[in-house]
């Protein structure tokens, strides 16, 4: 149970929510484990098993507080609100801006600087962690590509052209990838380019099939505020593509990127957990989605410092998060889009 900037989010399964004077509280087995001034929220989050009272939900209907449902992974289920909702006019004003390219380049310039931002620290801490046991060549390598991408966020921040600005994000993500290989620690596992639709080696397929659950749970969190995940800034729009979901997924690209290396460099996954497909295509074994589950599930629960937030929170509700600052952006409540910055 935990309040972030008027948002109470409920993680606690089992956990039953009612309304006490002007409080929600949280009981687990009848015993009372939380208490919350309802005036100070805005929306509940619910994750898997937590029950309403009824009472709490008539106050919540009638005072314009959100109840989201999402099952214990973070996929939507539904929403309650009362019959007075502020959701077409955010999804109006989100639509406004998708068709305005000089409202899309500042939020696309955040999360660009985000994710260029992010690689960094992923290259960092590989010096860190690492550095004493690497080749010397290596190392001068790592350390240029470092300093090109601190380099590349002072470009991107003087990039007024949206066409450039895109053109400067796929010249990071070249830089980034190029020395990628040289993260790997793990012999059985190689990687020579980012390859995508469909992936052709190990390593590519595990990074993309999590970077699909991280965009379900972006999803659910756009869903969550009551944005459109269909109606994005940076990727194009296509029916049934869910491009403000990937444009939120982005900046979480690179830390994603760490906890696939972490499963193959600690061989929590070998080569043999891997199949290839009559297409061409390489996808994780069936038995092996136990593993990776697991170790997926952990890594949601680990604690993450959020700088704007200014709390540590579980990885898992980053997305619910910055979900949270692009809806506000949208209703003008702040003035731009902030970006998870990883320290």
């Amino acid at each position: 149970m935990r309040p972030l900037k008027n948002t109470l989010f409920v993680q606690t399964q089992g956990a039953w929510l009612n309304k006490q004077g002007e409080n929600v509280v949280m009981n687990i087995d009848y015993e009372v484990k939380g208490r919350v001034p309802i005036h100070k929220l805005d929306a509940i989050v619910c994750f898997g098993q937590v029950s309403v009272s009824p009472a709490l939900m008539a106050h919540c209907t009638d005072n314009a507080i959100t109840i989201t449902h999402l099952n214990k992974y973070g996929k939507f289920q539904a929403r309650i609100e009362g019959a007075v909702s502020g959701n077409v006019l955010l999804r109006r004003e989100q639509y406004r801006i998708s068709d305005n390219p000089e409202r899309v380049q500042p939020i696309c310039h955040s999360i660009i600087l985000g994710k260029v931002h992010n690689q960094r620290q992923v290259v960092r801490r590989y010096l860190r962690d690492y550095k004493s046991q690497l080749d010397e060549n290596i190392v001068n390598q790592l350390e240029t590509t470092q300093k090109r991408l601190e380099l590349g966020l002072h470009k991107i921040l003087a990039t007024q052209n949206l066409a450039d600005l895109l053109g400067r994000e796929g010249e990071m993500a070249s830089l980034y990838f190029s020395v990628f290989p040289h993260f790997i620690r793990n012999t059985d596992f190689d990687f020579k380019r980012r390859t995508r639709n469909p992936p052709t080696d190990a390593m590519n397929a595990l990074l993309s099939f999590t970077y699909t659950l991280m965009t379900h749970d972006c999803r659910s969190a756009l869903e969550t505020v009551g944005l459109d995940p269909a109606c994005g800034v940076f990727h194009q729009l296509r029916p049934g593509r869910p491009s403000l979901a990937l444009d939120l997924v982005e900046e979480f690209r690179p830390i994603i990127d760490r906890f696939v290396l972490s499963l193959v460099n600690k061989r929590q996954l070998n080569k043999s957990d891997f199949k290839q497909e009559a297409s061409g295509a390489v996808a994780l074994k069936d038995e092996a989605r136990q593993t990776f589950f697991k170790a997926w599930h952990e890594r949601k629960q680990q604690p993450i410092y959020h700088e704007w937030f200014e709390e540590t929170v579980p990885f898992g509700l980053l997305p619910h998060l910055q979900a949270t600052i692009m809806a506000r952006h949208i209703r003008g409540d702040i003035d731009a889009y902030i970006p998870f910055l990883w320290k």
